[in-house]
């Protein structure tokens, strides 16, 4: 089991990523408005205004998506989903993905009790 952390730098995206992750066979995940530590130092800290210029074309805010996912053999699937809809997650702007393990989980919504409703 992962917990999937996507940080989505284009917000007007996130309808399109969402789908993505149904279409991979992922039934849920947590969205959280989030915004860069670049961002937040430039914008409100004083001491490091002169950062704006290096911000240019950066987005000030994010969407920080979590999904634990039971079926590892589906976070392939998605990436290259994100990607089709993100451009190559390796290039500056476009976003960040990552998974962790997780080695306890309850509460969460599992594919075959959505099926069964």
């Amino acid at each position: 089991m992962k917990l999937l952390v996507f940080v989505l730098n284009r917000e007007e995206l996130l309808d399109e990523v969402l789908a993505a992750y149904v279409e991979a066979g992922i039934p849920g995940a947590t969205i959280l408005d989030s915004e860069g530590m670049g961002r937040f130092l430039t914008y409100e800290v004083p001491l490091f205004a002169d950062f704006k210029e290096f911000m240019k074309g950066n987005k000030p805010y994010n969407k920080t998506i979590f999904s634990v996912i039971e079926n590892e053999e589906n976070i392939p699937r998605l990436i290259e989903l994100l990607e089709s809809i993100c451009g190559d997650l390796s290039e500056p702007g476009t976003g960040i993905v990552f998974t962790l393990p997780v080695d306890f989980c309850k509460g969460m919504i599992r594919e075959e009790d959505i099926e069964e409703q």
